[in-house]
């Protein structure tokens, strides 16, 4: 008896933690909403939004809402059940990579020695779940942009992959707590300047944000994977999506800039600033800069990243090997 309530004691437990890290995330990925609309108005000089709430601070409650309240339309001719599956599917896989995240000295649900193998094997099963989207609505402007979704995403993993080598490299490690600790004397994005870069940019290409959203360009494929979608079912895509913009925001934090550590001080409020900044960095990237060619893209990622990144891995294995 005593055994059964321990059991079930450490599983409410780790249910509470689970809860504790999965609501934050939320409310900060629906805030993130706001502060991407007011600061794309600020920069085109309009109002944003500003009725709902002080200064339009409870527009993403209404957005929510609304999507919650609207009614679930289902395509005809299309697989239903898959239709129903892939948008949890979708934010189940984006909720789960924040699950070994370090997010601050004694904060982790998992101590998992493999975190960056972890978040590299869940971000490629990504590219199934939209492909499964595109293919159950029936409708050649989502399947179409589920596969340049899914294209885009195996294209730029590669270059992801030797970029997080070269961390692995220097640190020795794949798990993420060591790899900010080892950052306590130097952020890594000092050393390893060209990889910060190649990351920024590769993390803008995995989540489809401008310049590289052709998954879901609307003057080719009327929103891609998603068009068939709606209600709550949109709403999870909307949520995994911002989510995982917010979760590559903590990554670059977390593997460049030092994580909770800066000038000797440690905390949790570092790292937020550091997640605030490089999401303001990705805002004004959309702000600044106009949607590519997919043939570009693609060219992009194949004949620029992969060779920058496969020198580069080369070039930093010769100078340890020399070092060392």
């Amino acid at each position: 008896m005593l055994f059964i309530l321990e059991q079930g004691l450490f599983y409410i437990c780790f249910i509470v933690q689970i809860l504790a890290l999965i609501i934050p995330v939320l409310i900060s990925v629906a805030f993130f909403t706001l502060l991407e609309r007011k600061f794309l108005a600020a920069v085109q000089k309009r109002r944003g939004p500003n009725l709902i709430g002080l200064w339009g601070l409870l527009q993403p409650i209404a957005d929510g809402l609304k999507l919650i309240l609207k009614e679930n339309i289902l395509v005809i001719g299309g697989d239903k059940l898959v239709f129903f599956i892939t948008p949890i599917l979708t934010f189940l896989i984006a909720m789960v990579n924040w699950l070994i995240l370090a997010l601050g000295e004694h904060y982790n649900i998992f101590f998992f020695d493999l975190g960056i193998l972890y978040f590299f094997a869940l971000s490629s099963i990504g590219a199934y779940a939209l492909i499964l989207a595109g293919w159950a609505s029936n409708s050649r402007y989502a399947f179409l942009g589920s596969l340049r979704s899914a294209a885009q995403m195996v294209s730029y993993e590669v270059a992801i992959g030797l970029v997080l080598m070269n961390i692995i490299l220097i640190t020795g490690s794949l798990n993420l707590y060591e790899i900010v600790e080892f950052q306590r004397s130097c952020w890594l994005a000092l050393p390893l300047f060209p990889s910060f870069i190649f990351f920024f940019i590769i993390c803008l290409a995995e989540t489809g944000r401008t310049p590289f959203d052709l998954p879901e360009a609307e003057g080719e494929l009327v929103a891609g994977y998603g068009v068939e979608f709606s209600a709550f079912s949109f709403a999870l895509f909307v949520l995994a999506e911002n989510a995982n913009i917010l979760l590559n925001s903590v990554l670059i934090s977390i593997l460049f800039l030092g994580g909770w550590h800066f000038l000797g001080f440690s905390g949790p409020i570092i790292l937020i600033l550091k997640i605030i900044i490089i999401l303001i960095s990705i805002i004004h990237v959309r702000a600044l800069l106009p949607r590519y060619r997919y043939d570009q893209l693609m060219s992009l990622g194949w004949k620029v990243f992969l060779p920058l990144s496969l020198c580069n891995f080369f070039f930093l294995s010769a100078l340890i090997n020399t070092i060392f």
